[in-house]
């Protein structure tokens, strides 16, 4: 008799026991938050944005939607990482960090390829999740720059930032890039003008090891070859230049300051089947990609 009210006891308690460990297995999954959409603070807007819808409009101001899918991804997750860094230190971004385009002006930019190009960079930008460019655990700075002039610049010389991971490396897939090379013509009393001399008897250059000028000397007058690219509204400053007696003629080599990945590079690397990983690889050393958690 005993045993038989132990058994029932024992079936009784059973179905108590499943439902009991079911609802403490619900519960668990009711705590565990979904994770929050992580917000960039785009300061000349003065407006939050989502993250991802963010770097999508980066990409589409800062690298055309005709590139590879592999090159586009790359500059996604440089983009991101580069806005999460520029929060991480200061609370927000600004245009000046990086271009960035809305919705309304992808419409007008591309008109009736907007879908189109619209998903392509969508689907590079949401394809890569969180993914961002990390060295020794730390966001990185992820410069990044049109055309290069056959290699990439040290960061110490442009930016006065010394960073392992942003050192100068052959890009020499950027001398096949039909923009590569760009000449133009400054009529000489217009140069005078604008670096604010009276006359010009010499001219000579001193590059670096990458073929970036560093001083444009004139007459025993040093120019620094960075300012000297902002004052002349040049595309690079990786350039050499000539006198004749009306003009002065610059011939420029890239476009951008040339520090980082090159965008133009990328894309050719790209064509040569590179992954995304491989290009950010090859232009920040020693680096990892890794999911942030935002």
């Amino acid at each position: 008799m005993k045993n038989r009210i132990l058994l029932a006891v024992v079936v009784l308690l059973i179905p108590i026991a499943v439902i009991s460990f079911y609802h403490k297995k619900t519960n668990f999954y009711l705590d565990k938050k979904e994770k929050e959409d992580y917000y960039i603070f785009l300061k000349d807007y003065n407006q939050k944005i989502k993250l991802n819808d963010y770097v999508v409009g980066v990409v589409a101001a800062e690298m055309p939607a005709l590139f590879n899918e592999e090159a586009l991804k790359a500059q996604a997750i440089a983009s991101r990482t580069f806005a999460l860094y520029q929060m991480q230190h200061n609370n927000y971004v600004t245009l000046g960090d990086q271009a960035y385009i809305t919705e309304e002006m992808m419409r007008e930019k591309w008109q009736d390829n907007y879908d189109k190009y619209y998903n392509k960079i969508s689907k590079a930008v949401n394809g890569t999740g969180n993914l961002c460019i990390q060295y020794q655990n730390e966001l990185i700075k992820a410069y990044y720059f049109a055309i290069s002039s056959g290699v990439t610049e040290d960061a110490q010389l442009v930016f006065n930032e010394s960073y392992d991971y942003l050192v100068p490396v052959e890009s020499y897939q950027d001398l096949n890039v039909n923009k590569y090379k760009t000449e133009v013509v400054i009529p000489i009393n217009e140069f005078l003008n604008k670096l604010n001399l009276s006359t010009i008897e010499n001219i000579s250059l001193i590059k670096d090891k990458q073929n970036y000028v560093n001083k444009l000397i004139i007459d025993n007058q040093n120019f620094d070859g960075i300012q000297i690219r902002k004052q002349l509204n040049l595309r690079s400053a990786s350039f050499d230049i000539k006198k004749d007696n009306e003009n002065i003629t610059i011939t420029c080599y890239g476009y951008g300051h040339g520090v980082g990945m090159s965008q133009y590079g990328a894309n050719e690397l790209a064509k040569n089947n590179y992954d995304y990983e491989q290009i950010i690889k090859y232009y920040y050393q020693n680096v990892e990609i890794k999911e942030y958690d935002v």
